[in-house]
């Protein structure tokens, strides 16, 4: 959606808002009259619709735009949410320490959306603006799903629900997903199939890309010998899942590796590194870097993540190999 000056660096407690996220007139997810999120929900029930004339298979991928900023929203989704009476983040900071060594600073469109430093009002004005479009999709995606069910499609089709990333929204001082931590890399991953077992949670560390080769095989398209990633059939029927520790990177400015019990968050440019217990400390408040008994578990993530960047072909590999 376009940006525009009104929807940066607000609101700013005492002062008037000059952006309303129900008003049409900034465009945005109103450009065009109808709602973005409203337009992907009744395009996919008319295919829907149409496909149940058919009796070949088909597929279909709804992208939503939400929740990407501007966060725009009916008032009435809007209303569901009331500041003063949102909780604020376990894990907030007024600034991240090193948010300009790792792309996260000023300069960042994501981050330009609240002033710095961060005040709990605005994160709770952009945390509301964040809820209600969820919320809003949220319904359009039940009309999806009803529309599946009214057209007696949906014992016989395959659903998965993800998201490219998450949103920081006023965690470790960030707004946006440009970071290793949870909030912004551990993604929605939901499906439902025939012989799925209903209400499970399978802790299995897999990627995101991990969707398009499960598409190939319920499609029965053979996965091309260049696709990196692995089918979810064989995890979501109960066997382990082949990727180990998982690996992640944004630009040459954040590494991580992230295994289920610790991650590793390594910034290249400032040789300075995190490390986070996720058993007990889930929101990654405690940073045990500088603990000297957390050396030998350091030490090893290190020697899996350099693992892991070689097996990716990560190029900032090559470059701290010759630097060394």
């Amino acid at each position: 959606p376009k940006a525009f000056p009104e929807g940066y660096n607000r609101p700013i407690e005492g002062q008037p808002d000059p952006w309303s996220p129900s008003d049409p007139k900034w465009g945005g997810f109103w450009e065009g009259g109808t709602h973005w999120s409203e337009v992907v929900a009744n395009d996919t029930c008319e295919f829907l619709e149409a496909s149940a004339r058919h009796d070949e298979p088909f597929f279909i991928y709804s992208a939503f735009n939400a929740t990407h900023d501007p966060r725009q929203s009916p008032e009435e989704y809007l209303a569901k949410y009331v500041p003063e009476k949102l909780l604020m983040p376990k894990n907030f900071q007024p600034m991240h320490p090193f948010a300009e060594a790792i792309g996260c600073g000023e300069g960042l469109r994501d981050e330009r959306l609240a002033p710095f430093p961060r005040t709990p009002y605005a994160v709770r004005v952009h945390r509301q603006e964040y809820y209600a479009i969820l919320t809003h999709m949220d319904a359009m995606i039940g009309r999806i799903l009803d529309k599946l069910d009214a057209t007696g499609q949906a014992d016989n089709t395959w659903i998965v629900f993800t998201a490219d990333h998450g949103l920081a929204v006023g965690q470790h001082g960030l707004l946006g997903k440009q970071n290793q931590y949870d909030h912004s890399t551990r993604v929605p991953f939901i499906v439902v199939g025939p012989g799925v077992k209903a209400n499970t949670v399978n802790r299995q560390r897999i990627y995101l890309q991990d969707v398009m080769p499960t598409t190939l095989e319920l499609a029965g398209v053979e996965q091309p010998e260049h696709v990196e990633f692995q089918s979810l059939l064989p995890v979501i029927q109960g066997e382990k899942s082949k990727h180990g520790a998982i690996y992640g990177a944004y630009l040459d400015k954040q590494r991580s590796i992230r295994t289920w019990r610790h991650k590793l968050i390594h910034y290249p440019g400032i040789d300075q590194i995190e490390l986070y217990d996720l058993k007990n400390d889930p929101h990654e408040s405690k940073d045990l870097s500088k603990d000297p008994e957390m050396k030998s578990t350091i030490d090893k993530l290190r020697r899996t993540l350099k693992r892991k960047q070689k097996q990716f072909g990560d190029p900032l590999a090559e470059q701290l190999a010759k630097a060394n």
